[in-house]
């Protein structure tokens, strides 16, 4: 059994990183810290997180500083209720079991199933919760045109042929 480790934008709903390991009791989440910095290029303001040890170690290792003003605040406790939660997250993990359930878990770490289902989760799907946008418009990023699977696949198609470079 594999599991999924995500880190998610909790006002966007935004999808920014994502790791798959065989433990949960030996995963160490820093290099899922680095791709999410990577990604934003920035460390966060806060970090939610549930009571998982792992994280708690990576923020330490990654975003913890002495320097007060500059340090991501860590909220590591589950609540159902305040302003400081992360039902967001269980969300949608959830969410990403239900598909799973279906093609019946995840077999390998670098799945190209979790890559679509990232940018299915952030360029097409309206969410109710942000009024029937994509996780990608709230942050003002646009995907034109009535079928957007097929506009991001012209658009990458375009990218990737303009790179090319032909040897006769």
């Amino acid at each position: 059994m594999k599991y999924l480790y995500a880190l998610m934008d909790d006002e966007t709903q935004y999808w920014i990183a994502k790791e798959v390991a065989d433990s949960k009791h030996s995963y160490d989440a820093r290099l899922l810290f680095q791709k999410a910095k990577e990604a934003t290029g920035s460390k966060p303001k806060t970090l939610i997180t549930d009571g998982l040890h792992a994280y708690h170690e990576a923020y330490l290792k990654e975003y913890w500083t002495r320097r007060k003003e500059t340090r991501t605040e860590h909220i590591r406790h589950i609540t159902i209720q305040g302003d400081k939660n992360n039902n967001k997250m269980e969300r949608f993990n959830g969410e990403v079991r239900d598909r799973e359930k279906v093609m019946r878990g995840l077999k390998k770490h670098d799945t190209p199933i979790l890559t679509g289902y990232q940018i299915y989760h952030n360029y097409v799907r309206p969410h109710e919760a942000l009024d029937g946008r994509t996780p990608a418009e709230v942050c003002g990023i646009r995907v034109e045109g009535e079928n957007k699977w097929l506009t991001l696949i012209r658009n990458a198609k375009r990218q990737t042929n303009t790179s090319i470079e032909c040897d006769t």
